[in-house]
């Protein structure tokens, strides 16, 4: 079975101060977010992955972890 990187999930990344939005392979995310911050805003972190997919990943994870469990 080979890997194809375009099969590969796209993952929303946000900037709100360049008003940007684009989508990367989800192995390139934290690379991606670090250039554009270290290249645009002196390593500063501004873009990020979108809030609302970071939620639905994080509840996600939780679930499976079962931290949400009583």
């Amino acid at each position: 079975m080979s890997s194809d990187p375009d099969d590969d999930p796209r993952v929303p990344i946000t900037c709100p101060e360049c008003e940007t939005t684009s989508r990367v392979p989800l192995p390139d995310v934290a690379a991606a977010i670090d250039r554009h911050n270290d290249q645009l805003h002196d390593g500063e972190d501004v873009a990020r992955v979108d809030p609302d997919v970071a939620e639905q990943l994080a509840d996600m994870v939780a679930t499976d972890l079962g931290l949400l469990e009583d």
